[in-house]
């Protein structure tokens, strides 16, 4: 359903192999895993089985180079898909995390062994990834983690805690930042890759964290007690790179909340168009009312406007020109937006936009931690400060 005010708009960098990705991965989501949606959000997590689905029809690692299994494109095939799953209201699948973020830091950062271990079997949906950095008493502050990687001849022994980590439940992979310098900060920081699937001594899974929104996307707490990881999965090869490795890689989590969020707006919009249409109120259809014609209106400007800006950061982020200022504001206002536009047009809804029958209060709950994870917006907007 195209959005009013939107429809005749197109991105500036959408080619046709744009188009094809959009309806296959569009028919994916509404035919393959929405039909799901219930019984996901009861059992709190994603089935293992729609990854691996995504992977045979090559939705996962889009911007992963064809030689270690991915799909040769560039961030622009990651951000349709990305955008698609957010539209059409799947919020189950952490492909964000396993597609746009994982396998961004393998190709990156990893050694030429380090891509042809774990990527193809990311690509494939054999493996689920996920990265931890939030620890339970750090928040946005990663130069202060605590949990330590101390070398034992060929191998380091991790030993620490980590905390709100996306596909934590299911993940095979998990690249875990930890302190192989506790002396130092920044410069002290590793990414460790920890092949975790079948539960290696050391490591434990705790509890799938209950969160108001995204109930069926696995959220869990991490445990490291002297867990055994070979040297040879140090991200990069060399220790303290994880810092300036995050730093650099952040900018692009970012804008891959960004997608969700502009997607989540037009959601939004389109769904209470389609209502205000059909409801009646005072004896004619709410969008009879002049109240509701100027919610609309802000609500679908607000969306336009937010739509070229993440265009714009696409553009540049294709082009390697992606500072983080900009994708700072990219981050923090375009989640400012969702949760201001869902917000409004879930009072058009009235009493039924609170209740869950109606999906848009499960966009209100799934929305709100979007100004959080990845950064909270008030860490965004100093790094704005900072560049000012």
């Amino acid at each position: 359903m195209p959005t009013p005010g939107l429809d005749t708009y197109t991105s500036p960098w959408r080619e046709p192999e744009h188009d094809d990705l959009a309806e296959l991965a569009r028919d994916f989501f509404t035919k393959e895993v929405l039909p799901h949606t219930e019984r996901l959000l009861a059992q709190g997590h994603p089935d293992r089985e729609h990854y691996r689905r995504a992977g045979e029809l090559g939705l996962l690692g889009l911007s992963v180079p064809e030689e270690y299994g991915g799909g040769g494109g560039g961030f622009t095939h990651e951000a349709v898909m990305l955008h698609e799953q957010a539209h059409c209201g799947e919020s189950t699948l952490g492909l964000a995390v396993h597609s746009g973020i994982v396998t961004g830091y393998l190709v990156a950062y990893g050694t030429e062994e380090q891509k042809r271990r774990w990527l193809p079997g990311l690509c494939s949906g054999e493996l689920v990834g996920a990265i931890a950095m939030t620890e339970p008493d750090g928040g946005s502050d990663l130069q202060a983690m605590r949990t330590r990687a101390v070398r034992d001849g060929d191998d380091y022994l991790v030993t620490g805690a980590k905390t709100f980590i996306s596909n934590g439940g299911l993940a095979d992979l998990i690249i875990v930042a930890v302190k192989t310098d506790p002396e130092q900060r920044a410069a002290g920081i590793s990414l460790l890759v920890c092949e975790v699937g079948d539960g290696p001594a050391g490591f434990r899974r705790g509890r799938l964290l209950s969160k108001i929104g995204l109930h069926g996307n696995d959220t869990a707490e991490l445990f490291f007690d002297d867990l055994r990881v070979p040297a040879a999965n140090l991200l990069g090869g060399a220790e303290g790179l994880g810092f300036f490795q995050m730093m650099q890689a952040l900018p692009q989590e970012r804008l891959v909340i960004g997608v969700g969020a502009v997607a989540a707006m037009q959601r939004a919009v389109e769904l209470t168009t389609a209502y205000v249409k059909e409801r009646t109120a005072f004896g004619k259809p709410l969008i009879g009312h002049q109240n509701t014609r100027m919610v609309l209106a802000e609500c679908v400007t607000r969306t336009r406007v937010a739509r070229v800006f993440l265009d714009d950061c696409i553009v540049r982020h294709d082009r390697g020109e992606l500072d983080v200022a900009t994708a700072a504001m990219a981050k923090s206002w375009l989640t400012e937006g969702q949760c201001e536009v869902v917000d409004r047009c879930l009072q058009l809804f009235g009493g039924y936009g609170y209740t869950t029958e109606y999906p848009i209060a499960r966009m209100y709950a799934d929305a709100r931690v979007q100004k959080i994870y990845g950064g909270t917006n008030e860490i965004m907007k100093e790094l704005i400060a900072r560049a000012l």
